[in-house]
């Protein structure tokens, strides 16, 4: 779905966390970071998957990374999806769909043979000058850490 590559100087973005704090790409140079779109909070899948990072939070922070989710949610409900799972990590609130618009994973979709423009579940691992160091377009949810951490 996106055009971005591997190689490709990442979009800078800057966004409201569900804390109502501002999240800019530019305030994690020197760090790795792992930006993973989510199509909806609270679903099972997008549940699955951020508990995922977040039971190896460890793991990144000691690999020197920064965890970032971004769906089209409001703040509100990205709020509520953090205290539900003890999210640590900042999650954007994109409900203008800025940020997933610039990386290119906003789109048709097909479910149950219905058609219908959403997110694709899609994460960009960003090297610590802001490259595009890997894309992962099949995410899997329960497992994704492992995706992300055996890139190395």
């Amino acid at each position: 779905m996106t055009t971005l590559k591997t190689g490709d100087k990442a979009p800078g973005f800057s966004g409201i966390d569900q804390n109502g704090n501002t999240v800019n790409l530019s305030d994690f140079k020197g760090k790795k970071v792992v930006l993973f779109f989510y199509p909806k909070a609270s679903t099972p899948g997008c549940t699955a998957e951020a508990c995922d990072l977040q039971n190896n939070i460890d793991r990144f922070i000691k690999a020197n990374y920064q965890v970032i989710g971004v769906s089209a949610d409001s703040q509100k409900r990205q709020l509520n999806f953090a205290k539900k799972n003890n999210l640590e990590y900042p999650l954007i609130a994109d409900e203008e769909k800025v940020i997933i618009k610039d990386y290119g994973v906003w789109g048709p979709k097909k479910f149950m043979g219905r058609e219908y423009d959403g997110i694709h579940r899609t994460t960009f691992v960003i090297n610590e000058e802001g490259v595009i160091a890997d894309i992962i377009t099949k995410v899997k949810t329960k497992e994704h850490s492992n995706q992300i951490l055996d890139l190395k």
